[in-house]
């Protein structure tokens, strides 16, 4: 029984590496350098810098005019391994926007620090600072994206951002067609929260071609595989925000659910990717109401995205050419009407080595449903960026 085990999780571990690196680089990029430690742990470190160039037809909040911008997107060193065939970790050192509208010498800070513990592809944990596990856009790994970036807002929970401090389960079933994820995280804190309450998150999706069987998706695979996948998850936490903040009273509860889709279809002809995702953010309309300072618009909103994309089927050049589009309408219930928009873009990927190294070029377009008098950003406005990516 012991050798049979033994064998169970030697197959196990061969799969651990790229979940590791599930929230970086997703596993068909290749490793950093890696150093064995005795018989079964081991670590790898990876860098990954995107540099950008960025016009805008506004400069700042207050200032209508022209801006061209360069800085880093994303600057990031990571070291991720195994300490056995149970337990793995993942660190990532994080100094994104350096230079982004004159910030220069950004702090370094942990984007990522968790284990991971594998007792079979059924059951998993996470624990520590991780991607929490609502959209899938979000958990789409952001050196493998489809456009040139995620959603700025909607794909980002109201608190918590991208990560959250936590603990996960999650597997796959059915042979992997079948993936289930619950997680209980710290959420919303602070003086101006009710109540200190945990937050949960519970996702779901099956995929009825080639499995996605990682913590993390991708927003391409290239056409490496043949994907159809549906998900949906939930979240909430209670007692997040006064609806009377100036007589903390009239407590108000989180919640969220999303609904999504995705396929990559290849073919000879080339490959098709295509997904969509509607969310909906809500904390009873206490935005509207008397909230706190910090409650962010974000709190009362709903939308959705489309997108997709077109790889072509053989080389351009010294590398790879894929077209791509987004669509995103986001509507904010909030009284004033100035946030609500639609964003519209078109670009292209040019894969030189992959996602490893690349160029990607991307026109944006933002049309607000009721312009801002004076915050030039909460007016119509057009996006130019060119964007470089490295992975080593």
């Amino acid at each position: 029984m012991k050798k049979t085990m033994n064998s169970q999780f030697r197959r196990i571990r061969q799969g651990v590496l790229p979940l590791a690196v599930m929230m970086a680089a997703a596993s068909n990029v290749q490793a950093g350098p890696t150093i064995t430690y005795g018989e079964q742990g081991f670590v790898t470190l990876n860098y990954a810098v995107q540099m950008w160039g960025q016009y805008q037809d506004y400069t700042s909040n207050t200032d209508s005019g022209e801006t061209t911008d360069l800085f880093l997107r994303r600057n990031r060193i990571t070291l991720s391994g195994q300490y056995n065939d149970y337990i793995g970790f993942y660190a990532q050192l994080e100094a994104g926007n350096d230079s982004k509208e004159g910030n220069d010498d950004k702090n370094v800070f942990y984007r990522d620090a968790y284990l991971t513990f594998d007792w079979s592809d059924s059951m998993r944990f996470i624990a520590g600072r991780f991607k929490n596990t609502f959209s899938r856009e979000n958990l789409e790994a952001c050196l493998e994206p489809l456009t040139l970036d995620r959603a700025e807002v909607l794909s980002y929970t109201p608190f918590g951002g991208t990560r959250d401090t936590g603990v996960a389960m999650w597997g796959n079933l059915a042979d992997a067609k079948f993936q289930y994820r619950v997680m209980v995280s710290d959420g919303r804190e602070g003086d101006e929260v009710v109540e200190d309450s945990p937050r949960l998150t519970a996702r779901a999706h099956w995929t009825f071609w080639d499995p996605e069987y990682d913590y993390g998706y991708r927003g391409t695979y290239l056409g490496t595989r043949k994907v159809l996948t549906i998900g949906a998850a939930y979240d909430m936490q209670n007692d997040v925000a006064y609806a009377d903040y100036t007589n903390r009273d009239d407590a108000r509860d989180y919640e969220a659910w999303t609904v999504d889709a995705f396929m990559e279809y290849p073919t000879a002809q080339g490959t098709v990717t295509a997904s969509a995702a509607y969310m909906d953010y809500s904390v009873d309309n206490a935005i509207n109401e008397d909230p706190d300072p910090a409650l962010s618009p974000n709190s009362e909103l709903d939308g959705y995205y489309a997108k997709l994309g077109y790889l072509l089927p053989d080389k351009v050049g010294m590398g790879r050419l894929q077209f791509f589009a987004r669509y995103e309408d986001l509507d904010y219930d909030v009284d004033t009407g100035y946030y609500s928009n639609t964003w519209k873009s078109v670009g292209a990927n040019y894969y030189i080595n992959g996602q490893q190294l690349k160029v990607t070029f991307e026109y944006a377009n933002v049309d607000y449903d009721k312009q801002h008098p004076t915050i030039q950003s909460l007016r119509d406005h057009d996006q130019v960026t060119l964007g470089l990516q490295l992975i080593f």
